[in-house]
């Protein structure tokens, strides 16, 4: 025998959907900001994902001699084995000093923003560009690299992934303290902080 569903059953199926798409794109922005932050902890002192893993025993040396705190040039190593048009710029870019500074803070800014949910448009956007410049130092289109898939990797859809999900999360934020952050003055004169 065929079991009847009533209108209401229905409707109340799509208002818990409707709840719980909100949750998961937070918990999402919070996994992508997660990303960004363990990256800067990692590369500040050392836990041994990227840095300071011994890659014969692999042992993790926390603040070893490519930590950031004890003076190591954490982009040199990443930009310098660049490939594509652009690999030149990218390489010298790495022996540059205050590109360790710009990186370290856009990893900790973008961290935080997104793990918090406040100032998450420009942390987004500012994620996208981070992301495209890697994945043009790395994965330009049809040459290959550190990636799988000629045209598209991680870095391409992290970055369409955050700025999607805060524009899509600004009429709805179920997780972070944007509802709080959007009520002061600041954020309400400049909505680009929101």
């Amino acid at each position: 025998m065929a079991k009847t569903v009533t209108d209401e059953q229905v409707t109340t199926e799509v208002v818990k959907e409707r709840k719980l798409g909100p949750v998961f794109l937070s918990i999402t922005r919070i996994g992508i900001g997660f990303i960004f932050l363990w990256a800067f902890l990692d590369k500040l002192i050392g836990l041994g994902f990227s840095t300071c893993r011994d890659a014969e025993t692999k042992a993790v040396d926390v603040l070893c001699e490519k930590a950031w705190l004890s003076g190591g040039a954490i982009t040199k190593g990443y930009l310098g084995s660049s490939s594509g048009p652009l690999a030149d710029l990218f390489k010298s870019l790495g022996d540059q000093r205050w590109t360790d500074w710009a990186f370290m803070l856009g990893l900790l800014g973008i961290g935080l923003a997104l793990i918090l949910g406040i100032g998450t448009k420009i942390a987004a956007w500012c994620a996208a560009a981070m992301l495209g410049m890697m994945y043009v130092s790395h994965a330009w289109p049809g040459v290959g690299g550190n990636t799988t898939n000629p045209f598209l990797d991680d870095h391409v859809l992290y970055a369409t992934a955050a700025v999607g999900i805060v524009y899509v999360e600004l009429a709805r934020q179920s997780i972070g303290l944007g509802k709080v952050w959007r009520t002061l003055p600041i954020v309400k004169k400049n909505t680009w902080l929101v």
